[in-house]
């Protein structure tokens, strides 16, 4: 993993998920704790306007997110093209890309302010949708694009080429193209494998492939994919769980590594995530009531 220092933190936003219980009470409470250490913070909505287009304007050296893994990803999408770390505090229920949880904030903010952490960079994937030649959409995306079936429960044909070369032809309700940050995500439940966060890769999961290649890709790093989209019925574009973009027969989705790169605020060791995988992996808080 790629480790770096940032000192001379000045200027802080605190965003909290609007959805999580207690989650803007406690944003409230670390901005506060931030002004009396002697830093410029505000605290609002993960989807204030105001603050938002304030973070984009560069005001704020970090960004520190309450929530769970969705807030997390969008907060990712917000920093990652203006450089902006992102700290990750759990209050959410599976919390894989979280820090630490709320009962730690109080001990752990003052070695941020002190400059004791390091960033961890993710890649995010460019994911772009054309029609005819046309560019129709493009999306940056931190865990996966998923290119498959809409509403209607049969298969799609799904023809995937790696830098220009076919590489085979899915018959399957979708064929998720992932980040090692989403191989723990969408792309775990459907059979993949797990990356370490530091590398670089696309990693190609079918879901549910009838009579096709059953097996997850890794592709190089560096390599990008084509997906081209044959149906005769419903079709759709997901990136990073966002609402579908329908598809129409012939329509192609491109997936390659992005411009931008994700900065999450560790305190941790590099060694933290097979230290953490066991637990994720032996009890899914997802089953229970905890949040």
């Amino acid at each position: 993993m790629t480790m770096s220092k940032k000192n001379h933190l000045t200027a802080i936003a605190v965003v909290a998920h609007p959805k999580v219980p207690d989650a803007a009470s406690e944003a409230e409470l670390i901005a506060t704790f931030l002004k009396k250490k002697g830093l410029k913070a505000a605290h609002g909505s993960l989807y204030d306007s105001e603050l938002r287009h304030r973070v984009e304007a560069g005001e704020y050296d970090l960004l520190i997110a309450l929530g769970g893994d969705g807030t997390m990803l969008r907060a990712g999408h917000l920093c990652a093209p203006h450089n902006i770390p992102v700290l990750g505090i759990n209050l959410g229920r599976f919390g894989f890309l979280m820090e630490f949880g709320r009962e730690q904030w109080q001990q752990m903010i003052p070695q941020l302010i002190e400059g004791k952490y390091w960033l961890e960079r993710r890649m995010m994937l460019r994911c772009e949708h054309w029609q005819d030649k046309d560019m129709q959409g493009y999306w940056d995306v931190l865990n996966e694009a998923v290119v498959g079936r809409g509403e209607i429960v049969r298969p799609v044909h799904l023809t995937a080429y790696v830098d220009g070369r076919f590489l085979t032809t899915y018959v399957a309700d979708a064929l998720i193209a992932a980040t090692p940050t989403g191989s723990t995500a969408y792309a775990l439940a459907a059979g993949g494998p797990i990356l370490p966060p530091d590398l670089r890769n696309i990693l190609l999961v079918p879901v549910a492939p009838h009579l096709s290649v059953d097996r997850p890709i890794v592709l190089a790093e560096g390599s990008a994919v084509s997906i081209t989209v044959f149906t005769d019925h419903q079709a759709v574009l997901c990136p990073d769980g966002q609402a579908p973009i329908a598809l129409k027969s012939g329509d192609q989705v491109t997936v390659r590594s992005s411009d931008y790169t994700v900065q999450f605020v560790r305190f941790q060791d590099p060694g933290y995530f097979y230290r953490n995988l066991t637990p994720h992996m032996n009890q899914n808080p997802s089953t229970g009531t905890q949040r």
